[in-house]
């Protein structure tokens, strides 16, 4: 469905250029759920705007991102506008600051459908009405005249997937969706999504840091560390068989129910000034060899499963 080949993304700082996203390539398939994990910090959710030219002008894209085979980096802004809302939806992790405060909820979700089809106001409201009881909120006749404000943060998230799939989109990206809710909220927001992933067919990239709602929902992963790749595979041997040292540092800090100690990780995530010949993980390896220092690691592939690391047995 999605196939993205090399995407960079770079901007300016007062401190020089910083590579925020470094050569990633991976694909969506067709009502799959891809999970894309790392830290804070890590570059998913500059990636996940890049896809759809969401970043500003002054960001630097280079690569690749076919959506069916239509090619969305350098597109010009009314396909990129054509795309996003109908093709692309996004589902962003703070409702709160994606919807609109002084407008109702039923006349975002209208704005919503009539921006990609040729529906009436009238039967854009009646699409509303039933969006909201698609996403599981009571009363949605009566919800439609509330404002942002008057819903928890549990509805509001519901409403954004609502605006998200008002106009059957191929694709959801959904950032970090479950972030600042409760455990009991996450669960049904997760739910939801695949809920409406069996109903309507539509795939998900999965955009968290939770490696637990990974573990819950995802069909295939994809590791991200310092902007680049780490690893990839299906979710099943991503937690069985982690190939990446820090794939296995991310998954040793998992509670795990157990008493034993958790593994951390030390140092913090580097900046990326440019594209280093080197394993942007090597200073917090515990595995690491003078090559690591000197050499950037290829992705290597075997039944499906790919790591970029030269210590890993594959």
């Amino acid at each position: 469905m999605i196939e993205v080949s090399d995407l960079s993304v770079g901007f300016r700082t007062e401190d020089g250029p910083v590579r925020a996203v470094d050569g990633v390539s991976f694909d969506v398939r067709p009502g799959e759920v891809l999970a894309v994990v790392g830290e804070s910090g890590c570059g998913k959710s500059v990636m996940a705007m890049a896809l759809t030219g969401l970043l500003p002008p002054t960001a630097a894209v280079s690569g690749s991102v076919r959506f069916e085979g239509t090619e969305l980096v350098g597109a010009p802004a009314h396909l990129l506008r054509s795309v996003r809302g109908k093709d692309i939806a996004y589902v962003f992790q703070e409702p709160a600051t994606s919807l609109n405060p002084v407008f109702t909820i039923g006349r975002q979700i209208v704005e919503a459908v009539r921006a990609h089809t040729s529906s009436s106001r009238k039967a854009a409201a009646r699409r509303a009405a039933e969006l909201l009881d698609l996403v599981g909120i009571p009363r949605p006749l009566e919800r439609l005249g509330h404002y942002p404000h008057q819903l928890s943060g549990g509805m509001r998230q519901r409403v954004m997937i609502a605006m998200a799939v008002a106009c059957g989109p191929r694709l959801i990206v959904a950032d970090e969706p479950t972030t600042a809710l409760d455990v009991t909220i996450q669960a049904a927001i997760l739910d939801l999504l695949r809920d409406l992933r069996s109903r309507l067919g539509t795939a998900v990239l999965l955009i968290t840091h939770d490696l637990g709602v990974v573990a819950d929902s995802a069909d295939r992963v994809v590791v991200m560390y310092a902007g680049r790749v780490a690893e990839s595979g299906t979710a099943r041997a991503i937690f069985t068989r982690p190939l990446h040292p820090y794939t296995r540092g991310l998954l040793g800090a998992v509670p795990a129910g157990t008493g034993r100690r958790l593994t951390e990780i030390p140092g913090m995530v580097p900046v990326l000034s440019g594209s280093p010949d080197a394993c942007t993980f090597a200073n917090r390896c515990p595995l690491a060899v003078p090559e690591c220092l000197t050499d950037r690691p290829r992705l290597r592939s075997r039944e499906g499963h790919e790591v970029a690391c030269i210590r890993a047995e594959i």
